[in-house]
């Protein structure tokens, strides 16, 4: 992560974040702060594996790790903890913004389990989004699909431009959805059984979807050396 800057270009982003959250009214944080975690932990945590992928690929990196000592499990966590490591710091320097200069009733240690189950997530998805890709664009384009499909309409739920109930219920289908609510749980207000539900979706989805990115780590290797 260091080594391709990684965790410098997630702090930009964070600065990023970070001025949108300086311009926003006090009584709009709790709203603002899990909808810039919400991104960060969704399409940036994508963007990222995507391109630590991408750099080991050209400089033929993951070739030399199929014959190490390192197995695949490790070499998939190793990337996910890094990500995941890259929100965690989004996390703090948000928060601390939010408690020094604004008011913030947010749990700290419930937005920090929230972000590591959707980081976790989410660096799956990135993985298979980049096997299926064949550069940079492709991976965007893989991207900005998710976001239509499944991020955009809950970001309109949540900003209320979506009312309709039956369209509501459908949204738990979303992975998305379930990332909203584990984020706006540290609020208070939620049903317990949304909060539970959100978090065993997730953790059950990622365990499929780490079977799969294992699955194709090798396949994607083979691609990478023109095999």
């Amino acid at each position: 992560m260091l080594r391709y800057h990684i965790l410098g270009a997630g702090f930009v982003v964070t600065i990023i974040w970070l001025l949108v959250l300086h311009f926003t009214e006090v009584i709009g944080v709790a709203t603002m702060l899990p909808l810039l975690l919400f991104f960060d932990t969704t399409s940036m945590t994508i963007i990222l594996i995507g391109v630590t992928l991408f750099f080991e690929k050209q400089e033929g990196t993951i070739r030399s790790l199929q014959v190490s000592p390192i197995n695949r499990s490790e070499q998939i966590l190793a990337k996910i903890g890094g990500n995941i490591l890259s929100n965690v710091q989004t996390l703090v320097i948000l928060y601390l913004y939010a408690w020094f200069f604004k008011e913030i009733e947010l749990s700290f240690f419930a937005l920090l389990a929230a972000i590591v189950i959707i980081g976790l997530f989410h660096s799956l998805v990135g993985f298979l989004l980049t096997y299926r890709a064949r550069g940079f664009t492709e991976l965007l384009m893989g991207m900005f699909i998710y976001f239509f499909a499944f991020m955009l309409p809950v970001v309109f739920e949540q900003i209320g431009l979506i009312e309709n109930e039956m369209v509501k219920g459908i949204l738990y289908l979303a992975p998305t959805k379930a990332a909203f609510i584990l984020l706006n749980a540290s609020g208070g207000g939620l049903k317990t059984w949304e909060i539970l539900f959100s978090a065993f979706y997730l953790l059950a989805a990622s365990a499929v979807l780490l079977h799969f990115v294992l699955k194709r780590l090798n396949e994607f290797a083979l691609k990478e050396s023109g095999v």
